[in-house]
């Protein structure tokens, strides 16, 4: 029975733009998003991978409808996982005043997310963060109107 956590070998039934679906023991099928192909960013899936190669995934995620999330770059050797990140540029810290949005801490490890549980997430952030822009936008502009724009 496929568990999370698990590492398993499968073969690439077919790619698409956000990800790349793969055949598993048992009959079943799983995907792998495209973010969890590589450490290093992937624009093209195709540079990476191809229908019918054997690949090497670690289950990450199971819905209750039965959907399984793959990862291929966790599936590697920690050691290879920790080698292959790219190297991240310095990058001067935002500053902490009362605009700028600071979200809420996160309650789930994302380890034992499923696909679908972190993209509700994604868009919960992001819906978050847009409401948050939005109001401080009319705070600085006076609630969003404009006196030339009234005609008169």
């Amino acid at each position: 029975m496929l568990e999370i956590g698990q590492i398993v070998e499968g073969t690439v039934t077919g790619l698409t733009s956000f990800g790349a679906f793969v055949s598993l023991p048992e009959g079943k099928s799983g995907m792998v998003h495209i973010s969890e192909v590589s450490n290093a960013f992937v624009k093209e899936i195709k540079d990476h991978l191809t229908e019918g190669q054997d690949v090497k995934v670690k289950i990450i995620g199971i819905s209750d409808e039965g959907k399984i999330s793959l990862s291929i770059k966790k599936a590697m050797p920690e050691e290879q996982q920790r080698d292959s990140k790219p190297p991240r540029p310095n990058r001067p810290q935002r500053s902490r005043s009362a605009n700028v949005w600071q979200g809420q801490p996160e309650r789930k490890d994302p380890s034992n997310m499923s696909f679908e549980d972190m993209m509700a997430r994604f868009k919960q952030v992001s819906d978050e963060k847009i409401t948050d822009l939005k109001r401080s936008g009319e705070a600085k502009h006076g609630g969003g109107y404009s006196r030339r724009g009234r005609g008169n």
